[in-house]
């Protein structure tokens, strides 16, 4: 995946979850089907919470090799 497709997904990320914003993901190839090739970017973050209170976000992308999100998830 280039690093052009990699910027547009955070961009996308960042949008749906601002305190995403400048994280740099991590990134694995994973098996797709009819032989397609398939990322999971992992970005993990730190949200705030009312009272000063943080807590620890992690979302996770399926992406096939164009940059076409396939599924995301994120943590509590």
């Amino acid at each position: 995946m280039d690093q052009g497709t990699k910027q547009r997904i955070a961009r996308h990320v960042s949008r749906s979850f601002p305190e995403m914003n400048g994280v740099r993901p991590s990134v694995r190839q994973q098996g797709g089907k009819n032989g397609n090739a398939q990322y999971l970017l992992i970005f993990k973050g730190k949200s705030s919470l009312p009272g000063g209170k943080t807590m620890n976000r992690i979302v996770r992308v399926v992406a096939d090799e164009s940059g076409n999100i396939i599924r995301m998830s994120t943590s509590r």
